[in-house]
């Protein structure tokens, strides 16, 4: 497999594709080690259709992306957990 190139490209379906057709051991000398976490760990949360529309358009207007407008709505919600109740 000599000049072969691994595929550069964060599609999954390119990569499992091409990883179905060749093998790892071909493409030793483009690997490199790494000693730090690739992946952070995380929540995905599963929305409707339609539910994935509204977050869309609201982080649209606001000029966020979708996953900075749900961070910042769970953050506060979780700051409001946190403090405490007002006395009647």
């Amino acid at each position: 497999m000599k000049g072969k190139k691994i595929p550069q490209t964060d599609s999954i379906r390119e990569l499992a594709e091409f990883w179905d057709t060749h093998d790892l051991t071909d493409f030793e000398d483009q690997l490199e080690e790494i000693h730090e976490p690739v992946f952070q760990p995380g929540v995905t949360v599963r929305l409707t259709l339609g539910d994935a529309k509204v977050v869309n358009a609201i982080a649209k207007a606001r000029g966020i992306s979708p996953r900075a407008l749900i961070h910042e709505w769970v953050s506060e919600h979780i700051e409001g957990l946190s403090k405490p109740a007002a006395e009647s």
